[in-house]
């Protein structure tokens, strides 16, 4: 219940800033409607997701499973795919940085040794 009205709230926003925009009004069924739209289809959304996962034999829903969702909106299926590359990226530095600092500790090197370390090992890669 709480979803939900969270969801009608927002829609409300939504309505609000659109018809400011575009000098309109929007009815309070209006809102009522795009609100309920809005909910069942995320539920949708859900049951889908869920239905890909499963059918992947996984209990855990992946990027794929929500790439497979959004396929028939290429802006969409665009969308997510830059930012699941984003933050697969940054991830993988993040792991990089957690390795090297965890290598030079055993290592017993300094924070300025590990920082060329570092930089040598970005320039060997962007070679």
């Amino acid at each position: 219940q709480r979803l939900k009205a969270a969801v009608h709230y927002t829609v409300g926003c939504l309505c609000q800033d659109v018809a400011e925009d575009k000098e309109m009004q929007f009815s309070k069924q209006t809102i009522a409607a795009i609100s309920e739209i809005t909910f069942r289809q995320c539920e949708n959304f859900a049951k889908d997701l869920e239905m890909f996962a499963r059918h992947a034999k996984r209990s855990t829903v992946t990027t794929e499973d929500v790439k497979l969702l959004a396929r028939r909106s290429n802006s969409l299926l665009k969308y997510i795919t830059q930012k699941s590359e984003e933050i697969a990226s940054s991830n993988m530095e993040q792991k990089e940085k957690k390795k090297k600092k965890s290598i030079a500790t055993k290592g017993g090197i300094t924070s300025g040794e590990q920082e060329a370390a570092v930089t040598e090992s970005e320039d060997s890669n962007m070679a």
